[in-house]
């Protein structure tokens, strides 16, 4: 039941359609006709709100709810109540995140507001958003369906694909973009990367002549900072997903469908594999790899290689057994 005042509602359905949009069965024909307005949670759901079960340790809430719906793969059928109609589908959450998109749609575009300032030269489709004191610098290209938020500064030359949701309060330069990515509020993209040289004098800065390129469907989190490359390019492989207050240094590269959760740091020249997990508030420094597929344990301090496949914790990270065995022996050392 999201409130209406931020997350206005497109009305109701008929849960017949809604099934029909997630390939989804009715066991009832009969409820098909029954009225959808709102997802919500089982322990908050009403007659006139859809709610999911992924599997039977959700049986007693399930038989609490007062749901009007419910998505269920077949296995669960007979565990739904007579006071809730059934939708069978392979996969409910899936189902369930593509109905609350269907009842809670994106706005419709604003287009440009009369406050931001748009160079000439700059290329934006036709159907481009840009809000309040956004500014859109010479020679930027954002493409169709794109939408950049209130006080955004898109600084010379950067491309930014089709549908991408660029938030508030955003800076973004040096970069090339890909199609459906969403930079939320506040980060910090394209800037020159800590690089320097000592000298007899001090220390002199290393010029940072690369950009960031980032594919299709990358998520960026909030007051998440991905600087430039050096000479070569800063790279986000597609669908990876970035939580809040990350920092990718200067030459990182990041394989496809990796995940950084939270506080996480990488220094310059990492490179990190593909479908890998970095827990919050890990730190990797020097000229490492991580393999495809491995795990960081979250505050884990990564100072060499992680092979694929492998997951590591504690600082210096170690193989997981290995640090549960520390963990335990430092323990029994304390209450010794």
């Amino acid at each position: 039941m999201a409130d209406p005042r931020f997350f206005p509602g497109a009305g109701a359905f008929a849960l017949g359609d809604l099934a029909a949009a997630v390939d989804g069965t009715l066991p009832d024909p009969t409820s098909a006709s029954l009225r959808i307005s709102d997802v919500a949670p089982l322990e908050r759901a009403g007659p006139s709100d859809l709610s999911y079960v992924e599997d039977r340790k959700w049986a007693a809430a399930l038989a609490d709810s007062r749901c009007g719906a419910v998505l269920v793969p077949a296995a669960l059928a007979n565990t739904v109540p007579a006071t809730a109609a059934a939708v069978l589908v392979a996969h409910p959450q899936r189902a369930f995140i593509r109905i609350a998109r269907l009842l809670h749609p994106d706005p419709a575009p604003r287009g440009v507001h009369p406050t931001a300032v748009i160079d000439p030269t700059a290329i934006l489709a036709p159907d481009v958003e840009v809000g309040a004191g956004a500014v859109i610098e010479a020679g930027v290209e954002i493409g169709s369906g794109s939408r950049i938020g209130a006080l955004c500064l898109i600084g010379p030359g950067v491309v930014i694909g089709q549908s991408a949701r660029i938030a508030s309060h955003c800076t973004i330069t040096h970069a090339v973009i890909g199609h459906r990515v969403t930079v939320k509020p506040g980060a910090r993209i394209g800037q020159a990367g800590f690089g320097f040289a000592v000298t007899d004098a001090g220390f002199e800065r290393i010029p940072q002549l690369g950009l960031v390129r980032i594919g299709d469907d990358v998520e960026i989190g909030a007051n998440t900072t991905i600087d430039r490359g050096a000479l070569g390019d800063t790279v986000i492989g597609v669908g990876t997903m970035i939580d809040n207050m990350v920092q990718v240094a200067h030459n990182v590269r990041i394989g496809h469908h990796a995940v950084l959760v939270a506080q996480v740091g990488i220094s310059g020249s990492c490179e990190i594999g593909d479908q890998v997990m970095l827990g919050g508030q890990a730190g990797l420094s020097g000229h490492l790899k991580v393999g495809k597929g491995a795990r960081v344990a979250a505050q884990a301090g990564v100072m060499r290689d992680v092979p694929s496949g492998q997951a590591v914790g504690g600082a210096p990270a170690v193989p997981m057994r290995q640090w549960h065995r520390q963990t335990v022996a430092l323990r029994k050392l304390s209450e010794s």
